[in-house]
């Protein structure tokens, strides 16, 4: 046991009892020198990374060692034309971004004079408009559960946010917040940022979150489409809501034969065209979140949710994200999978 994990259990428990950062650790700002170093940035404090594990805290993130991208492009377009002039290679998104993030907690958007609904937000450091990633939590689970992932995106060049709806549904009315969300960035991007490009809004959804995404993209959310991390279908009018998608979308599994999700089949079954589908090896329903090695006391001791599963399901979710962001379809993705298919990481690869 190293000593970076005996000190996280030794302070885990005491942390899991803190529900809120005080106000200075609401805002921050990580930079590569930072992150290589594995601390967060918090109010210009850094924090040993240990003490602020993203799903106790809901604060400063921890940091997993993937290292950072070698890539220094001097512009968000510059670092396009580059991915998309090489080789798509999935592993590359293991790693962090080029880009430093600053984050800003706890943002209400007003959608209703009755609706309010609570976000985190991750800017990409680049002046140029970027595209937004947001993503929906599941069952159970709230926005802290996908800060990393959405940390990571920014790095990478596309704002991130995390949203708080209701965590035991119901599925079908959050579908329709969220796609009132998107209706009222895509309207007053300045709400959030000034620097969003609106045309390129992509949502992603977790477990039952991943039925909200679809239930969006069928209410006719203005998003450019959706990703759908292990996804389960909720509700009886789920197929007819699936059919109505006429958005790209992927699906990025778990390993069927360690967890089966319900009704994931739905999915590609009723969407009638644009549905990719891809599973990772190994990977349980958990990974597609990131719980780190405290998936165990989250999810119980049976969880064999991993660290190294988990960065690959955020490298297939950046990877897919850029794809559709950069050429508004899947192919960019599609090809970076080929030698962790090769090599067995991703399986049951399926299109239509």
């Amino acid at each position: 046991m190293t000593a970076l994990t005996k000190l996280t259990r030794l302070y885990t428990p005491a942390l899991r009892s803190v529900s809120r950062l005080p106000h200075y650790f609401r805002r921050r700002a990580w930079g590569d020198a930072a992150l290589s170093r594995g601390f967060a940035i918090c109010n210009g404090a850094p924090l040993l990374f240990a003490l602020v594990m993203l799903t106790v805290l809901g604060g400063c993130a921890r940091m997993p060692a993937t290292g950072v991208t070698t890539l220094k492009p001097a512009s968000l377009t510059e670092l396009h034309r580059h991915l998309l002039n090489h080789k798509a290679d999935l592993d590359q998104f293991r790693l962090r971004g080029p880009f430093e993030v600053t984050v800003h907690q706890d943002r209400e958007l007003r959608l209703s004079a009755t609706e309010r609904i609570n976000t985190d937000l991750y800017l990409s450091a680049p002046a140029e408009k970027a595209p937004l990633v947001i993503i929906l939590h599941g069952h159970a689970n709230s926005k802290d559960d996908h800060a990393y992932q959405a940390m990571h995106l920014a790095t990478w060049g596309m704002h991130g946010m995390t949203v708080q709806l209701p965590n035991n549904g119901p599925w079908v009315l959050n579908g329709r917040s969220l796609a009132s969300l998107v209706r009222l960035i895509h309207r007053s991007p300045e709400l959030v940022d000034s620097r969003i490009d609106v045309n390129k809004i992509i949502l992603a959804g977790h477990s039952f979150g991943g039925s909200s995404v679809a239930i969006a993209l069928a209410d006719g959310a203005p998003a450019a489409g959706g990703i759908l991390l292990d996804p389960a279908g909720a509700g009886r009018g789920l197929p007819l809501y699936l059919g109505k998608i006429d958005k790209p979308v992927m699906l990025l599994g778990a390993d069927q034969e360690v967890f089966t999700t319900h009704n994931r089949d739905y999915f590609f079954r009723f969407i009638r065209s644009g549905i990719s589908e891809v599973s990772i090896r190994n990977a349980t329903h958990e990974d597609a979140q990131f719980p780190a090695e405290i998936a165990p006391q989250i999810f119980g001791a049976d969880s064999s949710a991993t660290e190294d599963l988990q960065i690959t399901f955020v490298s297939a979710l950046t990877a897919t994200a850029f794809s559709l962001s950069a050429t508004g379809r899947f192919d960019y993705a599609w090809a970076s999978f080929n030698d962790a298919s090769t090599n067995g990481k991703l399986f049951n690869l399926k299109r239509k």
